[in-house]
Formats: structure tokens, sequence, C-alpha cells
């Protein structure tokens, strides 16, 4: 199933019984990125009661609270997020508290409406895995494997490195879902010569 990130950053503004909700999405690589835009949001927002997070980023996901009761805020973003297919998200909350408490059933529905109305409209572009494959070719295999590359450049395939030494070795960038087929067309292109050593994603 395809995940998706965001095309650029959305937000909403919203008020529930007298409380202030600021939602923020923004597409970010990683955690350590996220954790800078969450330091931001505090430093923008002094005052604010809370400010509550969730993170959808591969292995490094995560979701915050921060203060409101257990389970009411962190995870409903976290389930918008989920809702949207989306990966490689922040998705935050800012709440000025308006003097009348939701109630927990409430905290949720407000927290859930908030990144909702933010994403309603939210472009959103898909997310493609990329891996390299290597290949070893001989010299006069070289070429083959050059116009492979130069015509598959739209869906995503490019050169990523060359080195010579006894044989000539081609890193390829390419989305890993290419990655098989790639091999099986090389192979096939310099008749069962080139070689695949053993990778690294």
């Amino acid at each position: 199933m395809p995940t998706f990130t965001l095309a650029a950053p959305v937000h909403a503004d919203i008020e529930i019984r007298k409380s202030r909700f600021i939602a923020l999405a923004v597409p970010v690589p990683d955690r350590e990125a996220a954790m800078g835009v969450i330091a931001d949001l505090r430093t923008q927002h002094p005052t604010a009661t809370h400010v509550c997070w969730a993170l959808l980023a591969g292995g490094q996901s995560g979701m915050s609270d921060d203060g409101e009761p257990s389970g009411t805020a962190g995870r409903p973003i976290l389930e918008v997020l989920r809702h949207h297919d989306l990966d490689g998200v922040l998705a935050a909350v800012v709440r000025y508290y308006g003097g009348i408490k939701l109630g927990a059933g409430g905290l949720v529905r407000a927290y859930t409406d908030a990144i909702a109305v933010a994403l309603k409209d939210a472009a959103r572009i898909e997310r493609i895995a990329y891996t390299t494959l290597t290949v070893l070719v001989d010299y006069p295999d070289e070429p083959r494997v050059r116009r492979w590359i130069e015509q598959s450049a739209d869906a995503g395939c490019s050169l990523a490195e060359t080195r010579y030494g006894a044989l000539a070795t081609l890193v390829i960038r390419l989305p890993a879902t290419l990655r098989e087929q790639a091999q099986a067309t090389l192979r096939d292109a310099t008749h069962g010569r080139a070689g695949f050593p053993a990778h690294e994603d």
C-alpha cells in the first residue's frame, strides 16, 4: 500500500468551548527534525497550556500528550495521520486552555478535529522507498548498463556512482520496487555476465 507525505506544511486554528487549538502538520525526514519543529512551536507559543504531537516516520514514530490525560491527545493525532496513510509527517496541536474542561472524550474529539481540519485539503505526495543496485560488468557491457539507466530515468533510476578496476562497477539508485526487475533486465542485456554483489540499503 502506498504511503504519502505532505507536499507542504498545513495548519488550522479552531476554537472549542473557549479553548484554542492550533494544529500544524509538516513533512519531516526523521525524529530529530520533528523535535526541532516542536522546540520552535514551544518558543512561538510560550504561554500555551499544551503542545501535543504525533510523528509517523518509519521506525522513528512517537507521540506525546504533553500533560493532557493519557491517550487523549497524542494517540488521536497519530490515528488521523494513519487514516491519511501519511509517513514522514509530524502533526502537532498547540492548546490554549479556555477555562472549560472538555473531559476525556471531548479532548479526543478536539485533538482529532484540529488535525483533521488542517489535513482536510492537504496536498499529499507519494513516498517512494529508494535503494541501490550494484552492478559489476566487463567494460564491453558497460554501455548496455548505461543505456538501460538512461531509458529508465523516467521511472526514477539514476547512476549514483561508478568505479573502475578489473571490472566496471556501476551503482544505480532506483525505487526499491524495481530492484528485482532491474536485475533480471540487466542480466538479460549482458547475456548473464552482469554480477550483483550483496548490497546494503
